[in-house]
């Protein structure tokens, strides 16, 4: 699902309240009909929705009553910034992950089974603050990538600074397509091939036979 559609299945004022109600417990269509004010049917349908998106999902209990839940391995994250619009959904919420892979980030793990609430209780109160820490580091990043941008278009000058700045973070990654940056970036070939052609008279990136890379 692409960012458009999932933004319009958000504006929905009531689904954002299922979504807030589930965030606190599962719930059954009953209650969830309930709690907003709409009739079952139009819960029903909000639900179908959804989790067609992947945002919920369903189990049923011994009573055959199926209960909703949001789903276990999301985030939803949205980003608008003078760089960048979309949405990144199934963002992976799990705590296997191998977090040593992060080359910048240096975090102190306790592989420690937890003992009992008192423990967990604990471990709850330190993982939220290297929560808000993370949070609090991802607001710097972005401030500075913005800021790296913002000198790059000055510097180009000629009004497509930004397109070169996206073209050249692309890149950064690796060799590309034409086809593959002008899905990247969101701009149209001709315009894409023109910039490249630039940045390869700038002497920034050159033409491969697996495609364009940064020299």
């Amino acid at each position: 699902m692409d960012s458009a559609e999932l933004l319009d299945l958000l504006g929905n004022a009531n689904r954002r309240r299922i979504l807030r109600l589930l965030a606190h417990k599962p719930c059954y269509v009953t209650e969830i009909s309930e709690y907003i004010g709409v009739s079952p049917k139009a819960v029903i349908d909000h639900l179908q929705k959804l989790e067609d998106a992947g945002l919920v999902e369903s189990r049923t209990d011994d009573q055959r009553r199926k209960y909703f839940s949001i789903a276990r391995n999301l985030r939803l994250e949205v980003r608008v910034s003078p760089y960048e619009f979309g949405t990144k959904s199934a963002y992976p919420a799990n705590s296997g992950l191998d977090i040593s892979a992060c080359r910048h980030l240096s975090i102190d793990l306790n592989d420690e089974e937890s003992g009992d609430l008192r423990d967990l209780a604990h471990e709850l109160e330190h993982l939220e603050q290297l929560e808000n820490e993370l949070s609090l580091a991802q607001r710097w990043v972005q401030g500075r990538v913005t800021k790296v941008r913002d000198e790059f278009e000055d510097r180009a000058g000629d009004g497509d600074g930004r397109l070169y700045a996206e073209l050249v973070s692309a890149l950064a990654h690796g060799s590309a397509s034409v086809s593959r940056l002008v899905r990247r970036v969101e701009a149209p070939p001709e315009l894409v091939e023109e910039a490249l052609r630039r940045l390869d008279d700038e002497g920034i990136v050159e033409q491969t036979r697996d495609g364009w890379q940064l020299r």
